[in-house]
């Protein structure tokens, strides 16, 4: 049974799994070096928890209650817990680095588990110590609000971790989906091409950002793609276009957009800098 669950990474999906594991009754460990992040996010945690209470989901006995279930440190020798999830920079080497410094002071049966969403697990957990007990734990923006996480089982992670995970996310009122290690797992391999081909049909002409997010808006979608990657970041959108086109040999739908470079390479990464593909 998982009870205390550290969070290794407070930015804005770090602060959302927390938020979530504190809602379901779970000890939880918020981490990050950077004392300002932590501060920002105990102060976006409480303002998501007060509009939960301000539209009668939660009491503010309850709300009050969830967050003093957490801890927010700077102190990485208080990540001990029962499950680690880090959300930290998308870099395989930093994220093994982190595991193997975290199992030096938590029992054998910690379960480590990485948000990626697109690193291979099979390959990070081939360098961590007792492999088998590492997973893929994917969560959506914003966690807190979106159901699906994707399980994601790595050559030697073992059935014992991922029926751990799967029973969290069910606690967690989640929608879990246990799926194989494979470049973009399931959810980022088919929403690469709702991102590049909007793209591409404003790089030539055919339609602006307005009408492409309006019209697929219109047909069902909750976002637009424009809209959806300026949510997203588009440094961590590119990220991942940029390692699945790698992990598929460089085929050519995979092939990164000019547009989303430009961007990036001006600072104009969506609503976290005010400025993406909209002002905010």
């Amino acid at each position: 049974m998982i009870k205390t669950i550290a969070v290794v990474g407070a930015g804005t999906m770090g602060s959302g799994i927390a938020q979530v594991a504190a809602q379901s009754g779970q000890s939880v460990i918020l981490f990050d070096l950077n004392k300002e992040i932590l501060e920002k996010a105990a102060i976006s945690i409480k303002k998501s928890l007060q509009y939960l209470a301000d539209k009668k989901n939660i009491s503010e006995t309850q709300q009050q209650q969830i967050f003093q279930h957490i801890l927010f440190t700077s102190n990485i020798n208080d990540c001990i817990a029962d499950l680690i999830i880090e959300a930290i920079v998308e870099k395989a080497a930093a994220k093994i680095e982190l595991f193997n410094q975290l199992a030096t002071i938590n029992a054998s049966a910690t379960i480590f588990a990485t948000n990626t969403s697109s690193l291979s697990i099979t390959e990070i957990q081939a360098d961590v110590v007792d492999p088998h007990r590492v997973v893929g734990m994917h969560f959506f923006n914003p966690a807190p609000a979106m159901k699906l996480v994707e399980i994601v089982r790595g050559n030697q992670t073992n059935d014992a971790t991922v029926q751990a995970i799967y029973s969290l996310c069910k606690y967690m009122n989640k929608a879990p989906v246990i799926c194989k290690d494979a470049p973009g797992f399931i959810v980022n391999r088919i929403a690469r091409q709702y991102y590049l081909e909007a793209m591409m049909l404003v790089e030539q002409d055919l339609a602006t950002i307005e009408s492409a997010d309006a019209i697929m808006e219109a047909t069902g979608f909750k976002m637009g793609p424009f809209k959806l990657m300026d949510l997203i970041g588009l440094d961590i959108n590119l990220a991942v276009s940029k390692s699945i086109y790698k992990a598929f040999d460089f085929e050519e739908r995979f092939v990164p957009s000019a547009l989303q470079i430009d961007k990036v390479s001006k600072g104009e990464l969506g609503r976290k800098t005010g400025k993406g593909f909209y002002n905010y």
